[in-house]
């Protein structure tokens, strides 16, 4: 059943630019014009282009500032509203809530949104000491999605806190230490996992590396698996490297009817979910959960009316394994199921900010196959911090697209006092060790003081370094002193 202002998705596209000179590549820009133009072609109808009334680009690491107009412009679309949106991962999922709800109110009936990253030609080019041309877009967007907000405490920043690569593998190791797993059996079922997301991505005609890779290979260290930060080699870490673009058009049912789009092409989006944790990792209850996407989640299936055994495809967000597991932990998915439906950030390919651009367009292409399919969509920016689900079908819903930020209740469980100094006795909550060419380099770890605050230490001891990788360290007993920097024994 669906009504006049039901959404629905009628057109997406993936592009994967694969390229030896970093000169003859596109940049994002002209990536995110040709995604948008072969989504219309994907709906079956070029001539939509001329109806878009917003067009809503993704973030990403490029300088641009008003993308959105460039691209209407080069469409021919006059005044039309432009958006924009934060830094996150997120970010997509909760734009196609937005939308979703805006064209089920009636305030919208054809939206385009689109993101794009050349992480691959950047690389390609800074190692031929090549400088790539920019187009200039001008301007401010219309209205931005949300705004961006500060995710680091100023403790975490002194103690040099601001990096994925640096903060996901503590997580990792709270989770290893709350299983109470060895080192080595830990890494060894985490590497199976992620091999489980590499067979997928050789079935995705859209995945950046469609080679398979077995577990021995994505645990074991090498000259092309160097090892980044405990316990995470190269190949468990998300692969930004990539040139990719995509896009969405959404409409409502009778804007799909009137540009004749075939009910076949259309991917209804049910529900959507919003919410965040704790903005400072600092104040997280533990580092090893998520109440967030426990919450948000859970709320998604409930609005759709699904348990989660009735999910047919799922893609949980992975830009490390870490973030996987939380994930499936707190929505009870089945481990021995598919996690994903494009190999992850890793294989599949993860153009920051956009990958679930792909995930979903990838969604669509498994649900337009398998008609009467559930799929669920999750998303994550920052540090395990802000969340986005989405849950998608080919068949309407039996009801009006719901959509709930359940952020009052995550606000509402528990959380943890923070100091971004102290001297004296603490104990070790969870822990990295960062790498360079020669090694083990540094030690990070959050550290709980008696009281149960935590707080933050380092080491540069290259012989503890090492030994933080061979022995487990979570629950040891530490002394911090002023600087920031810990002993243990």
């Amino acid at each position: 059943m669906s009504s006049a202002n039901t959404p629905v998705l009628i057109g997406v596209s993936q592009i994967l630019q694969r390229i030896t000179d970093p000169g003859l590549g596109k940049e994002p820009l002209a990536m995110m014009l040709d995604a948008v133009t072969q989504a219309a072609e994907d709906a079956g109808n070029v001539g939509l282009l001329s109806e878009i009334e917003s067009v809503r680009v993704i973030r990403g690491i490029w300088r641009y500032q008003n993308p959105a107009q460039y691209i209407a412009e080069q469409l021919g679309l006059v005044g039309i509203e432009t958006m924009g949106t934060p830094m996150g991962g997120n970010s997509v999922q909760s734009a196609v809530n937005q939308s979703a709800l805006e064209i089920s109110r009636g305030e919208k009936s054809l939206i385009v949104l689109t993101g794009a990253e050349n992480g691959n030609s950047q690389a390609k080019a800074r190692k031929a000491g090549v400088d790539l041309s920019v187009t200039e877009t001008p301007g401010k967007y219309s209205r931005m999605l949300a705004k961006d907000v500060v995710m680091s405490s100023e403790g975490e920043i002194k103690r040099g806190l601001r990096s994925p690569i640096l903060v996901y593998p503590i997580f990792e190791n709270a989770l290893r230490y709350q299983r109470g797993e060895s080192i080595d059996a830990h890494l060894q079922r985490i590497s199976e996992m992620w091999a489980g997301f590499s067979d997928i991505a050789t079935g995705n005609p859209n995945a950046w590396l469609q080679e398979p890779t077995d577990a021995a290979t994505i645990r074991t260290a090498s000259a092309k698996n160097r090892m980044i930060s405990f316990p995470y080699p190269k190949l468990m870490n998300s692969n930004n490297a990539v040139d990719m673009g995509a896009a969405l058009i959404m409409c409502s049912v009778t804007k799909a009817r009137q540009l004749g789009i075939e009910e076949s092409k259309w991917v209804y989006p049910w529900v959507g979910t919003d919410a965040h944790d704790t903005y400072f990792l600092s104040n997280r209850d533990n580092l090893y959960s998520s109440p967030a996407i426990r919450i948000a989640g859970t709320r998604a299936l409930e609005l759709a009316g699904l348990g989660v055994d009735e999910l047919d495809l799922v893609d949980v967000y992975s830009c490390f394994p870490a973030a996987v597991q939380v994930a499936a932990n707190e929505l009870k998915l089945d481990y021995k199921k598919p996690l994903t439906i494009t190999g992850g950030l890793t294989f599949g390919g993860g153009p920051l900010n956009n990958y679930v651009m792909h995930s979903i367009a990838r969604m669509v292409e498994l649900l337009r196959e398998q008609n009467a399919s559930k799929g669920l969509i999750t998303a994550n920016g920052g540090y395990l911090t802000k969340h986005a689900f989405g849950i998608y079908s080919a068949q309407p819903p039996e009801f009006d697209f719901k959509h709930q930020n359940v952020q009052p209740e995550v606000d509402a469980t528990p959380t943890r006092e923070a100091v971004d100094e102290h001297e004296g006795q603490v104990t070790i909550e969870s822990y990295t060790v960062m790498f360079d060419a020669n090694g083990p380099a540094t030690g990070h770890a959050a550290l709980l003081l008696p009281d149960g605050r935590r707080t933050w230490g380092y080491v540069e001891d290259r012989d503890l370094a090492l030994e933080m990788t061979r022995v487990e360290f979570c629950g040891k007993s530490a002394a911090l002193d002023s600087n920031g920097i810990f002993k243990v024994g």
